[in-house]
């Protein structure tokens, strides 16, 4: 009988089957489409991904596929003589491969996460493309299996190798849904345009990049000036097109004065692309440093991609640099429209002197112009102070008196995950820096907690993202940790040898260095070394696309 046959009960069957397998797939592939959100729907990242791990979670895909299969085909070969290929007895086996696929996406979901996969539009069309596409496949492999009298034995036991190659599945649909995900986004952006554009002339738009300290910045600045105007900041880390356009699309209100625009990148361009999308006025570098050098593949390239931001302003426009940072000066020096530069520099036009760190905060004065005023923030060391400096700078431009400076200042709150202060119950002082840390962050972090407890632990998985430099640059990471620390954990294989060989050389004892697979079991073993009065430092906390 012709399997296409509308008689042929098997084809209706296969049908039911092609439906169920690709819901088993989509929700076996849930992990996969975590990781190419996380890494940004960047192609790249996701292999990176799998390369980084070794691919581990193929491997636990392709045990669960050839487990099935041998259930599968042990089960065929058992009752093919007691039954015809379409009898009962045939799908006896699929028992077997939906259990070990549920048993699986079970522990996948109850698997701790540190960023859960987001249920967004776009993730929602990425899930049925790959639903469409299991189920074609799914039922294209049963019809050709069963069109050969001698492979009967594998009948729908072909379907198994559906998980293993669910890794290999999701980056496909994800390029055949590229042309659709860019017409999206780009009916997004326009609808954002035309927003910016109907405020053209009364909305001051700030743009802030640089290699880190952007987000901190953002929020001082926010704070800051709030206290003169009305004030629309993209919130968390949105600092792409996408998350700009939400942010105008969303948060921008009618009576908001500023907007203030976080612009991310990883690729040179891609702060030309955000600039000319927002077309700022003002625009602040907080730094130039190594932070993403693998995907832009030198130091002179993330200098330039910064330094998009500063070509984009018009020429009445108006630029700060942190001068606190090489990098930043250095971009200072290039540019050509009416600008400022902060710190401790000769040509510096805003300075902070007799700054003191203690538990309740960072004290320090500013001097602009011959004035002077004294602060107080709740913000931690002296990377704050950097970043006070040029929203400061930005304010006096924007007509803030320093009374009206002061006052923000003292308002500012710590920003989640970047040098948070806290003393728990126990008397145990928490310096929470779990986000993304730079060589520059991690110096800054450790000065603080020289500053702080009894004995001083870090926890930490090192520094990632510095291509060709991230060996050298967490051997010189444990070369600082000795000086500082009584006891480090390191988190996670990614750099462990090379922090160890950098805190062994430096005649540290290699007792008091702990070994952790996971943030939890990190955790676990501070309990048995901290007591009160110490303070534990949690630098930098690696996303799941690294575990």
């Amino acid at each position: 009988m012709e399997f296409f046959s509308a008689t042929n009960i098997q084809m209706y069957v296969a049908i039911g089957l092609s439906l169920i397998n690709g819901v088993l797939i989509c929700f076996a592939a849930t992990k996969c489409f975590q990781m190419l959100q996380l890494t940004g729907y960047k192609t790249r990242g996701y292999i990176s991904w799998l390369k980084d791990t070794k691919a581990r979670y193929v491997s636990r895909l392709t045990l669960l596929s050839c487990l099935s299969f041998a259930c599968m085909l042990v089960i065929n070969a058992l009752f093919s003589a007691y039954s015809s290929p379409e009898g009962l007895y045939a799908y006896i086996g699929l028992i077997f491969y939906f259990y070990f696929t549920v048993v699986f996406c079970v522990n996948m979901f109850s698997a701790p996460k540190k960023v859960a996969l987001k249920n967004t539009a776009r993730m929602t069309r990425l899930n049925i493309a790959l639903y469409i596409v299991v189920v074609i496949i799914t039922f294209g492999l049963i019809a050709l299996f069963s069109s050969f009298e001698s492979l009967k034995l594998i009948k729908f036991a072909i379907i198994c190798i559906l998980p293993m190659l669910s890794p290999f599945l999701v980056p496909l649909v994800h390029l055949i849904m590229v042309p659709l995900e860019s017409l999206i986004i780009k009916r997004y952006v326009v609808q954002a345009k035309n927003k910016l554009k109907k405020r053209e002339g009364d909305l001051i738009k700030i743009g802030i990049t640089g290699s880190f300290g952007k987000t901190s910045t953002k929020y001082i600045l926010n704070t800051i000036l709030s206290q003169k105007y009305k004030v629309c900041m993209s919130p968390h880390s949105f600092n792409t097109i996408t998350g700009i356009s939400k942010v105008i699309n969303n948060y921008l209100k009618p009576e908001d004065e500023v907007l203030i625009s976080e612009m991310g990148a990883r690729n040179v361009g891609d702060i030309k692309k955000l600039a000319s999308f927002v077309q700022p006025k003002y625009g602040i570098i907080t730094a130039v440093g190594s932070q993403h050098l693998y995907s832009f593949g030198s130091l002179e390239n993330i200098a330039n991609t910064k330094f998009e931001l500063i070509e984009s302003l018009p020429p009445d426009g108006f630029a700060v640099f942190n001068g606190e940072n090489d990098g930043a000066y250095k971009l200072y020096q290039r540019c050509k429209i009416e600008k400022c530069v902060t710190g401790a520099r000769a040509d510096s036009t805003l300075k902070a002197a007799r700054i003191r760190v203690d538990k309740s905060g960072t004290h320090f004065s500013l001097n602009f112009d011959g004035k002077t005023i004294s602060c107080n923030t709740k913000l931690i060391g002296k990377h704050n102070v950097e970043n006070i400096m040029v929203c400061a700078a930005m304010a006096v431009k924007l007509g803030l008196s320093l009374e009206q400076i002061k006052q923000g200042i003292s308002e500012l709150k710590p920003v989640p995950h970047r040098l948070e202060f806290t003393e728990n119950s126990n008397g145990v002082i928490i310096l929470d820096d779990s986000y993304n840390a730079s060589v520059e962050g991690s110096e800054v972090a450790l000065d603080v907690l020289s500053k702080f407890g009894n004995k001083k632990i870090v926890i930490t998985p090192g520094l990632v993202e510095l291509g060709k430099l991230e060996r050298e640059a967490n051997f010189n990471f444990g070369v600082k940790l000795a000086k500082v620390a009584n006891i480090v954990i390191i988190v996670n294989k990614v750099n462990l040898e090379a922090i160890k060989e950098g805190i062994k050389s430096t005649g540290f004892d290699i007792k008091n260095v702990y070994e952790a697979e996971t943030l939890d079991k990190a955790k676990t073993l501070l309990g048995g070394v901290v007591a009160a009065g110490d303070a534990v430092l949690f630098e930098n906390d690696l996303p799941d696309n690294y575990v």
